[in-house]
């Protein structure tokens, strides 16, 4: 059996995000991360940056299979032409925004908490996606990918995650760090 590159990827986003989902909702993890980032926007970007990195990694390996050939993977595509995993990061990112716009998951309800987070985690993966394949956007060349060039994806996944994690975790640090430094010299 042959897997398209679609299915792939969709399975594994969809599996990643309901294991993430579950292990906010149903473990002790969920009500760890919930008491430790108590701020709704810093609990966001957490997860954003959580789905990020395992979107990325995850999208790396699976197009290192397809291209040698490792398991029954292969790239997705549409009358002839070879979609590129960028233009469904850019899909995600528009629904994502759209649902953002429309106030999707500001509520304080059960519902709206689990929308919330689902649009996190989308946010994630989609700028993984997206960021994965940033060469293609200056050098517009499918082999940017595994050359020289494609240094510039990774160095945009680098910065991207550096820039959600530091708001996920860099003030809360820093306040904590200075709160403490403060006790300290009284």
């Amino acid at each position: 059996m042959h897997l398209t590159g679609a299915l792939t990827l969709l399975l594994f986003m969809a599996l990643s995000a309901a294991v993430m989902l579950l292990l906010l909702h149903l473990t002790r993890a969920g009500r760890i991360l919930h008491e430790r980032i108590p701020d709704r926007p810093r609990r966001r970007l957490f997860l954003a940056a959580v789905s990020f990195f395992i979107t990325f990694v995850g999208v790396r390996l699976l197009v290192y299979a397809i291209v040698h050939h490792a398991g029954p993977f292969g790239w997705v595509t549409m009358g002839g032409r070879h979609i590129h995993h960028l233009v469904w990061g850019i899909l995600l990112l528009l629904v994502v925004g759209y649902a953002d716009m429309a106030e999707i998951g500001t509520g304080s309800s059960p519902a709206s908490l689990f929308a919330s987070r689902l649009i996190s985690i989308l946010f994630g993966m989609g700028a993984a996606l997206t960021l994965d394949e940033f060469a293609l956007w200056l050098n517009l060349s499918a082999d940017a990918y595994w050359t020289r060039e494609g240094r510039e994806s990774i160095d945009a996944v680098v910065l991207f995650g550096a820039l959600l994690a530091i708001g996920a975790w860099g003030a809360p640090l820093w306040t904590n760090r200075k709160k403490a430094l403060g006790t300290k010299l009284d």
